[in-house]
C-alpha cells in the first residue's frame, strides 16, 4: 500500500502548502517615491553603483522595484541608508528580464527618512536603460560621479493586510475580466478542471503504478504477446491526453490574452490568413484595427514586462472592451505579423478553423477557441510522449505512467499550449517523431512506418522553423534502422527509406518553391541570417558561444554571458517558472528549493543507468542518436541566438520553451529516474514524482494569478 500512502501524503501536504500560501497576504506596492515613468534617464553598465538619496522607506518594506530594464540582467546588490546606518540590504541574482528589477530585502521594522538607496550592478553583458522622470530634481549619482537627469522611479513592496483567502472573491472577479467567457464563474471553472486533473492523475497512479506492480499478470501478459499489445494503445495514454488537455484549458483561462509571448503577433498571422487568404508580407507590429483596439483596451503594452502592474480590474474597462469590439473594425491590416511572418502556415491554416468558429462573438472569444485548439495539440503531445516511453522502456508498464503524466502535468507545456503558440503543434509532432523512431529501432523499418515519419517530417518542417534541428539526427537515425536489419530484408529496409525521404522533402521543397515565387519573409530572413554569418562570424566563435549558451566557459574563450551561469540562471531557473513575457517569476529561494529534487533525479537515472548497464550498453547507438536530435536541436537555437545576438546585438533567443519540442526525453528520464529506485521503491518513487510535478503545476498556476489579478 506504499503507493496509495505515498499519493495520499503527498496530495494533504501539496494541499497544506497552498493553504499556507493563500493565508499569507499578497504583495503590495507599499508606496513610491513618485517619481513617473515618463523616459529612458540613462544607460547603466556593469560595475557600476548608483545611489539616491531623498528616500522614504515604509515600514514594513520587504523588496525593492527598480526601474531598470535588461533583457539578461546581472546580479543586483542593494543597500538602504539612513546615514551610515544600514537599514536594510538585499541580494538579486543575475539572468532576470524584464522593464524592472524586483530585489528582495530584509524586512524594515522602522524608518528613519530621508534615507538613500544604493545599488551595485554585477558583471554584465548588455547596458541597461534607467527609466524615471526627467522633470524632477535629480538626487541620483553613479559610481564614475555622473548625475542624471531626473529622478529614477523606485517602489517598495511589501505584504498587504488582507489574506489571499479574504481577498479571493476579487481575484476571482479580475480573472473574469477582459476574456471571452467572462464572469467570474470562469475562476470557478478553473478550480473545478484543476480537480478534475488532480483526481485523474491520481486514479491513474493507483491503478498503474499500484496494480501494476503488485499484480505483475497484465505487464507479464503483455510480454508474452508483444505484437498484440502494440497494436493496443493503453486506456493510461488517452487519460494522459486528457489530464494535459485539460491542464492547458486551465492555462488558457488563466493567462491574460497576449500576455504570452508572441501570441499578438501568432493571432495576426491567423487573421491575415482568414481574412484576407494570403500569407503575413511584414515582420512590423501594425495589426488589424480589431486586434489594435483589444490591445489598448487590454492595457496590453503598461502590462507586458512589468510585474507591478496587472490586468483590467473594473467593470467601467471591461464595458469599454466590450463596447469597443463590438463595433465593425477592420479585421484587415497591413498584413503584418511581427516575428511570426518568419514562420510557415501549417499551424496557422489549422488555427483559422477556431477563428471561423468563434467569428460570431467578437475577438476574445476566437482568441479562446484558438487556445481550446492549441490545448489539444497538448494532448497529442502527452499521449505521443506516452508511447515513445512505452516503446524505448517496455519493461515496466508502469513507468510508462510515471513519463505520461509527467507529461501532461508539465506547467511549461501547459502555458505554451494554453495559447496561440505553433510550439504547441511543434511539441505535438515532435513527439509524435520520437515514437515513431522509437518504434522503428523496436520493429524495424517498415513501408507504412516510414510514410508516418516522412510525413511527421513534412508536418514538423511546415509547423516550424526550429523542427529542422532535430531533422540531421532523424536522417541518421533513418539509415541506422534501415542498415541494422537483416541481410534478407535489407532492400526493403532502403526502400523504406528512400519512400520516408521523399515523403519528408517533397511538401517542404514545394513550400520553399511557391514561398520563392512570392518572396515569404521565411525565406528571405533566412538569407539575411546566413550571409549575415557567412560576413561577420566566424566558425570557432559561433561554437564558443553555443557552448557557453548551455554550458559553462572554457578557460581562454570570449566571454558571451558575462557574470551568468547560463547553466542554472537561464535554462534550469527558465524551466523552473519563466511566465508571461518572461516577466513572472518565483522568489529567487523556490529555484534554490528545486535544485534539490533535480539532483535526486539525475542521480537515479545515473543509478538505472548503471544497474543496466548490459542492457543499456545494447542500445547505446540509440541513446546516442536521441542525444544527437536534441543536440540538433540545441544548435539550431544556440545558432538562431549567437546571430541575432552577438552578430546582429539584437538579443538572445535564450526561452527554455524553444527546447520543448524535447519533452519526451524528460519523461523518459523521469521514467528512469523511477526505475532507478529499484522494483521495491520505483513505483512509490514514481508517484512522488508525479505529486511533485503536479505540485510545481499548482503552484506555477497560482503564481501568474498573483503576477496579473493580486
Amino acid at each position: 500500500m506504499r503507493v496509495r500512502a505515498v499519493l495520499a501524503i503527498g496530495l494533504v501536504l501539496v494541499a497544506g502548502a497552498v493553504g499556507l500560501v493563500l493565508s499569507g497576504s499578497p504583495v503590495r506596492i507599499l508606496r513610491t517615491n513618485s517619481a513617473l515613468l515618463h523616459a529612458v534617464l540613462g544607460s547603466a553598465h556593469g560595475g557600476m553603483t548608483i545611489c539616491q538619496a531623498g528616500e522614504a522607506p515604509p515600514s514594513g518594506t520587504s523588496a525593492v522595484r527598480l526601474s531598470l530594464s535588461a533583457g539578461i540582467g546581472p546580479r543586483v546588490e542593494l543597500v538602504l541608508l539612513s546615514g551610515r546606518h544600514v537599514l536594510t540590504r538585499g541580494t538579486r541574482g543575475a539572468g532576470w528580464t524584464g522593464s524592472d528589477v524586483t530585489v528582495p530585502v530584509r524586512p524594515i521594522d522602522h524608518t528613519d527618512a530621508p534615507a538613500t538607496v544604493c545599488f551595485a550592478l554585477g558583471e554584465s553583458r548588455e547596458a541597461m536603460s534607467m527609466f524615471g522622470e526627467p522633470s524632477a530634481p535629480s538626487t541620483a549619482a553613479s559610481s564614475e560621479g555622473e548625475p542624471f537627469p531626473g529622478r529614477l522611479r523606485i517602489e517598495y513592496l511589501g505584504a498587504g493586510t488582507r489574506s489571499w483567502w479574504s481577498s479571493a472573491l476579487s481575484v476571482a472577479r479580475r480573472i473574469g475580466l477582459g476574456r471571452a467567457p467572462s464572469g467570474t464563474w470562469v475562476a470557478l471553472l478553473v478550480a473545478s478542471l484543476m480537480t478534475v486533473v488532480v483526481a485523474l492523475a491520481s486514479f491513474l497512479s493507483v491503478r498503474d503504478l499500484e496494480v501494476r506492480t503488485r499484480a505483475g499478470s497484465r505487464s507479464a501478459g503483455e510480454r508474452a504477446r508483444p505484437s498484440r499489445a502494440l497494436r493496443r494503445v493503453p486506456s493510461a495514454a488517452w487519460i494522459c491526453a486528457a489530464v494535459a488537455i485539460l491542464n492547458a484549458t486551465c492555462w488558457s483561462l488563466l493567462s491574460p490574452p497576449f500576455q504570452v509571448p508572441d501570441e499578438p503577433s501568432h493571432f495576426a498571422y491567423v487573421q491575415q490568413l482568414a481574412e484576407a487568404h494570403r500569407l503575413p508580407t511584414g515582420a512590423t507590429l501594425e495589426f488589424s484595427p480589431e486586434e489594435t483596439t483589444a490591445l489598448e483596451d487590454l492595457h496590453h503594452g503598461a502590462v507586458q514586462f512589468r510585474p507591478g502592474l496587472g490586468t483590467i480590474s473594473t467593470r467601467t474597462q471591461e464595458r469599454q472592451l466590450e463596447h469597443d469590439l463590438e463595433q465593425p473594425l477592420p479585421t484587415r491590416g497591413p498584413g503584418d505579423a511581427g516575428d511570426a511572418a518568419n514562420e510557415p502556415p501549417l499551424y496557422y491554416a489549422l488555427e483559422t478553423v477556431p477563428y471561423e468558429l468563434g467569428s460570431s462573438g467578437t475577438l476574445l472569444d476566437q482568441l479562446e477557441l484558438m487556445r481550446l485548439f492549441s490545448a489539444l495539440l497538448g494532448g497529442v503531445t502527452a499521449f505521443f510522449a506516452f508511447l515513445f516511453v512505452r516503446e524505448a522502456l517496455p519493461g515496466r508498464p508502469w513507468a510508462w505512467t510515471v513519463a505520461g503524466l509527467g507529461v501532461a502535468l508539465s506547467p511549461l507545456l501547459g502555458f505554451i499550449s494554453g495559447a496561440v503558440n505553433p510550439e504547441a503543434m511543434l511539441c505535438a509532432v515532435s513527439a509524435a517523431l520520437f515514437y515513431l523512431l522509437a518504434r522503428a529501432f523496436r520493429r524495424g523499418l517498415t513501408q507504412r512506418l516510414a510514410v508516418a515519419i516522412g510525413a511527421s517530417i513534412a508536418i514538423g518542417f511546415l509547423t516550424k522553423l526550429n523542427f529542422l534541428g532535430l531533422v540531421p539526427g532523424t536522417i541518421v537515425a533513418l539509415i541506422v534502422v534501415a542498415a541494422r536489419g537483416p541481410a534478407s530484408s535489407r532492400r526493403a529496409a532502403y526502400t523504406a527509406l528512400a519512400v520516408a525521404l521523399l515523403v519528408a522533402s517533397s511538401p517542404a521543397l514545394l513550400y520553399v518553391a511557391s514561398r520563392s515565387l512570392v518572396n515569404h519573409q521565411s525565406l528571405s530572413a533566412a538569407s539575411s541570417y546566413a550571409s549575415t554569418a557567412t560576413r561577420s562570424g566566424s566558425m570557432l566563435s559561433e561554437i564558443s558561444y553555443i557552448w557557453q549558451f548551455y554550458l559553462p566557459r572554457l578557460p581562454g574563450t570570449t566571454n558571451y554571458f558575462p557574470g551568468i551561469l547560463t547553466t542554472r540562471q537561464l535554462w534550469f531557473d527558465g524551466l523552473i517558472g519563466l511566465y508571461g513575457w518572461a516577466d513572472t517569476v518565483f522568489p529567487g529561494w523556490v529555484y534554490d528549493a528545486a535544485l534539490v529534487p533535480a539532483c535526486l533525479v539525475a542521480l537515479l537515472c545515473m543509478r538505472a543507468l548503471l544497474a543496466c548497464r548490459l542492457t543499456a550498453s545494447k542500445r547505446v547507438l540509440e541513446l546516442l542518436l536521441y542525444t544527437a536530435m536534441a543536440a540538433g536541436l540545441m544548435g539550431l537555437v544556440g545558432t538562431t541566438s549567437y546571430i541575432s545576438d552577438a552578430l546582429q546585438n539584437e538579443g538572445a533567443f535564450w526561452e527554455p520553451r524553444y527546447l520543448l519540442p524535447l519533452i519526451p526525453l524528460l519523461g523518459a528520464a523521469l521514467a528512469v529516474a523511477a526505475r532507478g529506485s529499484g522494483r521495491r521503491w520505483g513505483a512509490t518513487v514514481g508517484v512522488l514524482i508525479v505529486v511533485l510535478v503536479l505540485a510545481h503545476d499548482i503552484f506555477s498556476q497560482l503564481l501568474v494569478i498573483s503576477r496579473y489579478y493580486s
